[in-house]
């Protein structure tokens, strides 16, 4: 079976549909938000038509990206490495918030688009947190990690830290104290 038949799409339509999304993703690096329809299609060398038919509009662009980054961090749950439970844990909270530095951006746009309710949001929070679960359970079973706290607290608070300005005469991350925190 060719390729087109089992994903239904021809082999440029997909090289298409990926460079829109990679131009999108270094615009939203480089600039901190996304260019206009009109600029992510000149970027990627394909016409608007070509654009529109692979994303009727910037909310389902943004949503593709998002889900795009969601997959990404949940993948790297089974990739996080570690010599003890507990590292494995760590290594993937670091690799979580460096993450979420890409997709803060992405999560703005998105609440924008929604009216402040997402169910894009919503569902890859699930996601992100289902693939914590395991990670947390093997730390706080070999009891490293504290057990009466969730996966969806920590993560809650690492995003919630990224908003804490650092103090330029402190040696100590507020990310650090609550990592210290979470270990027994």
């Amino acid at each position: 079976m060719t390729e087109e038949l089992a994903t239904g799409k021809r082999v440029d339509a997909r090289r298409n549909r990926a460079r829109i999304l990679d131009v999108a993703r270094e615009a939203l690096a480089e600039i901190g938000d996304l260019p206009s329809m009109a600029e992510i299609s000149r970027r990627a060398g394909v016409g608007m038509a070509t654009l529109y038919r692979n994303f009727p509009g910037r909310p389902e662009l943004v949503e593709e990206l998002y889900r795009s980054q969601v997959d990404d961090i949940c993948a790297s749950a089974r990739t996080a490495g570690g010599d003890t439970p507990g590292e494995v844990l760590f290594s993937w909270l670091r690799r979580f918030r460096a993450a979420g530095a890409r997709k803060g951006p992405l999560a703005t746009l998105l609440l924008e688009d929604s009216d402040g309710d997402s169910a894009v949001l919503n569902e890859s929070r699930s996601r992100v947190i289902a693939a914590a679960q395991p990670l947390f359970d093997a730390a706080s079973a070999s009891g490293e990690v504290r057990d009466d706290v969730s996966p969806g607290q920590v993560l809650d608070a690492i995003v919630a830290l990224e908003r804490v300005r650092e103090d330029p005469t402190s040696n100590t991350s507020m990310i650090q104290v609550l990592f210290d925190g979470l270990r027994r």
